[in-house]
């Protein structure tokens, strides 16, 4: 069981998602960073599908009345816990009976992901226990934690190890690979120029359904197109020419020209961008993206 002493700015229980229900309209959503959740389950003894929380921005402080085992990943928060034990990122974590752990603002990023052992147990609401926002459901009472909710956990199995886990490299860079969309013929030399030599910024309507970006305007032929699927990572340019890169709860269509796509490896990326931050793009043959995209966490035994 743990209580919610205190909510941060938005924390939703995620899982892995809702794959393949994009034909309900419903788009995969899950954690920003599935990758990132996975390792932290990981290091607690879970499944890898399991629901934990997504923590943006501004983080929670909750009480874990009968302790439990936790781990952290994702960027750093100023974070402390009440007995005073240090608190390590991408390792496993013992809370004593009564124990609170308070997480306060990221220190550089956005979100930061945070697994309890045995899991969250909320209801699977399309196959998923993840919070879907723009529609209310999944997760919590379809909602971010507030102040006084009490999250019931899953009954583990097996002794505790102590594990420390190492993202894989690259996720510092600030430049996001992408590889050529398929409306990349409809922009003109301008367009093309603009959207690749220019930088971005995160603009401060940004959410998890898409993050909209302003710096040059990125010209093109302005053909009608029928509706066709999109998934997040997808850069779409709307008439204004000002992209939006889409997120993991975005529309499942869309209708404007994508001109390029975020590469799988470089997602996690787009789930530490906050409002401000500078993007520039950068191409990428497919090959090497795949490449990119077999990178693992890797997962050790402490001493």
């Amino acid at each position: 069981m743990i209580e919610v002493l205190r909510a941060g700015l938005c924390d939703l229980v995620m899982d892995q998602g809702r794959p393949g229900c994009g034909a309900l309209g419903v788009p995969a959503g899950g954690a920003a960073d599935p990758a990132a959740l996975a390792a932290a389950n990981l290091l607690v003894g879970n499944d890898e599908a399991a629901a934990g929380l997504e923590i943006a921005l501004l983080g929670p402080s909750l009480r874990f009345p009968l302790g439990g085992v936790v781990a952290l990943t994702g960027t750093r928060f100023a974070a402390t816990r009440s007995s005073g034990v240090d608190l390590a990122w991408n390792e496993t974590l013992v809370m004593t009976a009564g124990e609170t752990l308070s997480l306060e603002r990221a220190e550089a990023g956005c979100r930061c992901w945070l697994a309890f052992r045995g899991g969250l147990l909320v209801p699977r609401v399309i196959g998923s226990r993840s919070t879907f926002l723009p529609a209310g459901f999944g997760g919590h009472l379809g909602r971010a934690l507030r102040a006084g909710d009490m999250l019931a956990g899953g009954m583990p199995s097996g002794g505790v190890r102590l594990l420390r886990a190492q993202p894989p490299p690259g996720l510092e860079e600030t430049s996001l690979r992408v590889v050529a969309g398929p409306q990349l013929g409809q922009f003109d030399e301008a367009g093309l120029t603009a959207f690749f030599a220019g930088t971005y910024r995160v603009g401060a309507a940004s959410d998890r359904r898409g993050l909209r970006l302003d710096g040059p305007a990125v010209t093109h032929a302005r053909v009608e197109l029928p509706s066709q699927g999109v998934l997040p990572g997808a850069v779409q340019v709307p008439p204004d020419g000002q992209p939006m890169v889409l997120g993991w709860d975005g529309p499942v269509t869309g209708g404007y020209p994508v001109i390029a796509a975020v590469v799988t490896a470089d997602l996690p990326k787009l789930a530490q961008l906050r409002p401000g931050d500078a993007v520039r793009f950068v191409t990428v043959e497919l090959e090497r993206a795949r490449v990119l995209a077999a990178a693992q966490w890797e997962i050790e035994e402490l001493a």
